[in-house]
């Protein structure tokens, strides 16, 4: 048994989410959102390396000293997968692993809003699940595939580096392809997904003006397509997608996304009041003719008010739902003041003012 499953054991244990390997530090657990010592030993550059190398084949090993970078998807028997990033730096080697549990969540699990599930059930379209990372991104994504592949009958392909959640066929048969090993790249992946006659399409990050540009291009062909971003808004993802491209280019990428866009969920996650663990908060636009008006002709500081305009289609501003959490007393009105939007006004909201206050 490889020594670091010492670790993973100790982690599991205390439900983390992930664990941290540094020369000079104790081994350190990410509990509850806060980072936490596993043991008393401080790791030297020896002890490091001979925790991680271990867990290499020769091929990985051998990239991870020519390039100082490594991202692979580690399987702990049957009880967790971890995605894992390996690094060089000052002192040696070093790595982060993010627990992956072996039991996908469900939409119900997460307590996702309807609006999500609806988004699941489109038959075509871009979906885009964003926020910082370890906002629960891939989570969500997994719970909206599981749904998927529970509901009706299809062909499911996820595209990722590596290979996080691993989806056993239910109504759906289910292809996982990793970047690096079964594709060179998400784009080459992304260009033969039309060949393998794909229903629904996971892309673990849209990488790139070239990635971005052929999500948009397969979900108009009539394919759904979810995929993750890194950004914190559905504003600031609408125009993170736009800026990828040259000014030339930007009009017609303004129309293809106007057009493909189903929707873009926005999340954070924050700490339980209660302090026993973390619970997320959505933002939700929902692709419709007004939203892809605005997109069209680059007005996306309209966002924010056809958000507030379209809770009948379910959407929700992030200010919003951090009011509810607060109000449903689920988490505390500082930690909501600190992932609100517009701060200021929300600091002046009657439930937030009392519990800030209080």
């Amino acid at each position: 048994m490889p020594e670091v499953d010492k670790l993973f054991d100790a982690l599991l244990a205390h439900n983390g989410s992930d664990l941290h390997l540094a020369v000079g530090y104790t081994p350190m657990a990410r509990i509850k959102g806060e980072l936490v010592s596993l043991s008393n030993s401080v790791l030297k550059a020896t002890d490091t390396e001979r925790l991680l190398f271990e867990l290499l084949n020769d091929a990985q090993a051998a990239t991870f000293r020519s390039t100082g970078d490594l991202d692979f998807a580690y399987a702990f028997g049957t009880r967790a997968r971890f995605r894992a990033n390996y690094l060089l730096k000052v002192g040696g080697a070093g790595a982060v692993f993010r627990t992956i549990p072996s039991k996908i969540p469900s939409i119900e699990d997460l307590g996702l809003p309807p609006a999500v599930v609806d988004l699941a059930d489109r038959r075509a379209g871009l979906v885009l699940v964003t926020g910082p990372t370890g906002s629960g991104k891939s989570t969500t994504l997994a719970a909206m595939l599981s749904h998927i592949n529970e509901s009706r009958a299809g062909h499911i392909l996820t595209i990722e580096d590596p290979v996080e959640f691993v989806h056993k066929p239910i109504q759906c048969q289910i292809t996982h392809r990793e970047v690096g090993v079964d594709a060179p790249t998400f784009a080459d992946a992304i260009r033969s997904a039309g060949r393998e006659n794909a229903d629904v399409i996971l892309v673990g990050e849209l990488r790139g003006a070239e990635t971005m540009r052929l999500a948009l291009q397969t979900a108009s062909y009539g394919v759904l397509v979810l995929a993750t971003v890194h950004t914190n808004s559905a504003t600031a993802t609408i125009n993170r997608f736009v800026n990828a491209f040259s000014a030339s280019q930007q009009p017609q990428i303004r129309g293809m996304m106007a057009d493909a866009l189903a929707g873009i969920v926005a999340q954070q996650l924050l700490r339980t009041k209660d302090g026993k663990g973390r619970i997320a908060a959505h933002e939700i636009l929902i692709g419709n003719r007004g939203v892809g008006s605005a997109i069209r002709e680059s007005k996306t500081t309209m966002i924010p008010s056809l958000i507030q305009a379209g809770a009948r289609d379910g959407m929700q501003s992030m200010d919003a739902t951090l009011e509810r959490l607060v109000k449903a007393g689920k988490v505390t009105a500082q930690d909501a003041l600190e992932r609100a939007t517009s701060k200021d006004h929300f600091a002046r909201l009657p439930a937030i003012a009392e519990g800030l206050t209080g």
